[in-house]
């Protein structure tokens, strides 16, 4: 895949970020040694090989879940909290 600086234009866009005139040609010839790499990747045979989900032999181990409240981290977290009452955040109303 051969990367142009409308496709920069595009990716800039869509990132709403802003690229600096003499860093496009940089930022060009990175992202195709990044492309490039993944058609490498393309190119790899894993008809043969089984799906993998977890590196871990036996499954997730699982551990019992159990609630802890602790009001001390409740307060601790609403003061420093711009606003809050009764135990809850404050925040500006945005729907009439």
């Amino acid at each position: 895949m051969q990367l142009n600086d409308a496709l920069l234009t595009k990716l800039e866009k869509l990132s709403a970020l802003e690229i600096e005139p003499q860093k496009r040609e940089g930022i060009l010839n990175q992202l195709s040694e990044i492309v490039s790499f993944v058609e490498n990747l393309n190119e790899l045979d894993l008809d043969q090989e089984e799906a993998t989900f977890t590196t871990l032999s036996g499954g997730t181990p699982f551990r019992e879940d159990e609630p802890h409240n602790n009001p001390d981290i409740i307060q601790t977290i609403l003061n420093h909290a711009p606003d809050s009452s009764e135990g809850f955040f404050v925040v500006p109303k945005i729907i009439e």
